[in-house]
């Protein structure tokens, strides 16, 4: 796309279109480098408004604005939301909808000036033909860590963004995402190709989150018990995260017996789609108090009034956890990150990572398989539950190796192109690759470890792979820097009566996202 010459008044147009009065740190300098064309690769605190950096830029760009998301609750909600800006040309595509309601789409694309497509979807030829016949303005990767293979939330699928870009011309790039150490950032621009792109890279410490770790000795009851105790004194709105889905169950039936004034929830990828969004949404709405959830729950919750954010277990790195606690108080107002410590939690983030990729005999196993569908001339199996049943293992892992078998020649457009040599150095490779990145991923794990750990201030510590310079924050900063709950809980408390306390006309406008009480609740930017 050829540079703009035309110079946009932004903070009108903010207002015109968004009515807010100003940009938040980092904004403006995104936006102004988008409207000229330019690549860009932002990093922003989360609950900083990521959105507003490519929302606004669609409304003045000529063309079509496409961003990829990687969660379908995440494109439901950003949709609704901008709608309730009264910016009515935005769209999503994702598997929720039938076939009928994504060819509606397609066939009404030239009415839309933003469209949120998952990564999955994207790929579809009769979406990227659909897509090839609209001027593409920009093209907008979000939670770019995602395609990192470093990166915390690493996902195969955002691999074939950059040939997918290419086949759309080549439109301009803006990468974003709220945590990325300086190695993830690079191999964000490595993976995109793109080696001249601004980088516009922001502090992501919240200083109004409280750090608190708590070791608790002896057993699991003992964990439990200092749960409870600390629910009961501080209701506030509140996500537990788990490392287990068993355990997110077990836990919210558990709370549900105990704290019987308080709506309690679980959510993982394990529910039905529906099921995941009924809670969500109901937890957006003030209906639920607290989430106990797997890390499936949360990216791109705008939750405002979040105020405890607690880890049961001991997250497997230091950028998740940033991610994470990052959904609290995104109003600004203060609010606590509380990680329950037990020494014997240590083993099961080891055990979670040892099953992200597929190891050693599974590579071998699935490259046995597809060598017996290469001599009987079978095609290679395109259904989920298909692929999990001949390849046996998880399809993440499986599209993973799909694509390593893809740049690699041993698949071409689905069928398969057998070379023993080349099919015994790509074994090699790719083994090579998944024991590299376990290796990564354990260090990882054991620098969580190390900072739960930490005798001096947690915050220094927590962002030391991401800002230079850190800022003390004066009160109320970690456990080991004389934080008190008892302090903190006069806001708190004051919080939680407000919302009670709101007028019905008030809840109807929240769950409608209408009027002036929406304006507060939805405010992504």
């Amino acid at each position: 796309m050829k540079k703009l010459n035309k110079q946009f008044n932004l903070r009108s147009n903010l207002k015109k279109y968004f009515n807010y009065d100003h940009f938040r740190e980092g904004q403006e300098e995104i936006i102004i480098d988008v409207l000229h064309g330019e690549d860009v690769l932002g990093v922003l605190k989360t609950g900083s408004g990521k959105s507003i950096c490519y929302q606004l830029p669609a409304k003045i760009l000529p063309g079509l604005t496409i961003v990829v998301s990687p969660l379908i609750s995440l494109m439901i909600d950003q949709v609704r939301q901008t709608k309730a800006f009264h910016f009515k040309e935005v769209v999503a595509l994702h598997s929720m909808q039938n076939k009928s309601e994504r060819k509606n789409v397609l066939q009404t694309l030239h009415l839309y000036k933003l469209l949120y497509i998952s990564p999955e979807l994207l790929q579809q030829r009769e979406i990227i033909q659909r897509l090839k016949e609209r001027e593409i303005s920009l093209f907008v990767i979000d939670e770019a860590h995602c395609i990192s293979e470093w990166g915390y939330d690493f996902r195969p699928d955002y691999l074939r963004i950059k040939s997918i870009i290419h086949t759309l011309g080549n439109p301009p790039i803006l990468a974003l995402t709220g945590t990325a150490t300086r190695e993830v950032q690079q191999d964000i621009i490595k993976e995109l190709g793109r080696t001249e792109m601004n980088k516009h890279i922001y502090p992501i410490d919240r200083d109004n989150i409280s750090l608190v770790v708590e070791e608790i000795d002896g057993n699991e009851m003992n964990k439990q018990a200092f749960l409870i105790n600390i629910l009961e004194k501080y209701k506030v709105p509140t996500i537990i995260y788990f490392s287990s889905r068993r355990k997110a169950e077990e836990i919210a039936l558990l709370l549900s017996h105990q704290l019987t004034n308080r709506k309690i929830s679980y959510y993982h990828g394990g529910m039905e789609t529906m099921d995941r969004l009924k809670v969500q949404q109901q937890f957006m709405n003030d209906q639920l108090d607290i989430i106990c959830c797997t890390s499936a729950f949360g990216m791109g919750i705008n939750k405002k009034n979040i105020r405890l954010v607690i880890h049961y277990h001991l997250p497997t790195q230091i950028e998740s956890f940033i991610q994470e606690i990052g959904r609290a108080g995104r109003d600004g107002k203060e609010s606590v990150s509380l990680v329950l410590y037990q020494k014997r939690d240590i083993q099961l983030p080891l055990q979670i990572i040892e099953n992200e990729l597929p190891n050693h005999d599974e590579i071998n196993f699935a490259m046995n398989q597809l060598y017996q569908l290469f001599i009987h001339q079978n095609e290679i199996p395109t259904n989920d539950n298909e692929i999990e049943t001949f390849f046996q293992m998880k399809r993440t892992k499986w599209r993973f190796l799909h694509y390593q078998f893809e740049t690699r020649g041993m698949i071409i457009h689905n069928k398969i192109n057998f070379n023993l040599d080349d099919w015994n150095k790509s074994r090699k490779e790719i083994t090579e690759f998944c024991q590299k990145r376990l290796q990564i991923k354990r260090k990882k794990v054991y620098e969580m470890i190390q900072w739960v750990n930490k005798e001096d201030c947690l915050r220094q510590h927590l962002y030391a792979s991401f800002e230079q310079t850190m800022q003390q924050k004066d009160e109320q900063c970690c456990s080991n820097c004389h934080f008190s709950f008892q302090q903190w809980l006069t806001e708190a408390q004051t919080e939680k009566e407000k919302i009670h306390h709101h007028s019905w006309q008030e809840k109807l406008a929240s769950l409608l996202l209408i009027g002036e009480h929406t304006n507060e609740t939805i405010r992504t930017h």
